[in-house]
């Protein structure tokens, strides 16, 4: 059940971004899990009505806190708009549906599977960062995805394995019991494969 809220908050920020006054945006809420437990306790203590009204003021808030709107960079991006916020949105989608450890699962680590996901549906900009680059592995965004497609191409599955295992908690040990190595030796060992190019500069002088 909670995905599915979760599924809903984003899909009602999506439609704010192809929106320009937040009252256009219809609210629908659909209790999915009606007959569990949990789905019980959001009919008894919840409900679709109270959901629908905190969603509308939860939502003009938000944008009127941010103080901007989404037509302005969609008006303003150079690129290709269409291709751009396709890429946004397998980005955050990808959030509604990934486990987060609970809470204890690095951020960037979390915002680095979405960018993951993205790379893989072939949705990757321009301006991304090349393999190889970066300062830390859990450095985020499209840092992050780099480094998991190379664990990825050692252990066909491991993206998905690994947020399998995010979904009650979190640790570094899960790449060793993934993949056999310390993140930071596979960090190590990604570097090494895709040196930068102030990285060949350094080796060009000694």
């Amino acid at each position: 059940m909670a995905n599915m809220i979760s599924f809903l908050a984003s899909l009602i920020i999506i439609l704010a971004i192809f929106t320009q006054k937040i009252n256009a945006v219809d609210y629908t809420v659909t209790n999915r899990a009606a007959n569990t437990p949990g789905g019980a306790r959001f009919n008894r203590d919840i409900g679709a009505q109270y959901s629908k009204q905190t969603l509308a003021a939860a939502t003009s808030f938000i944008w009127n806190t941010f103080q901007q709107t989404a037509k302005t960079y969609i008006q303003s991006y150079s690129g290709n708009v269409k291709r751009e916020i396709t890429g946004v949105l397998y980005h955050e989608n990808t959030h509604i549906w990934q486990w987060n450890g609970n809470g204890r699962a690095p951020g960037g680590l979390i915002e680095g599977i979405a960018d993951y996901v993205r790379l893989k549906a072939g949705y990757a900009p321009s301006h991304w960062v090349k393999p190889g680059q970066g300062d830390r592995w859990d450095q985020g965004y499209d840092v992050t995805a780099r480094f998991l497609d190379y664990c990825n191409s050692l252990k066909s599955g491991f993206v998905a394995q690994l947020n399998k295992k995010m979904r009650t908690g979190y640790s570094n040990q899960y790449f060793v019991d993934l993949m056999g190595k310390t993140v930071e030796q596979l960090w190590r060992d990604y570097k090494a494969k895709f040196p930068t190019m102030n990285e060949l500069v350094i080796l060009d002088q000694k």
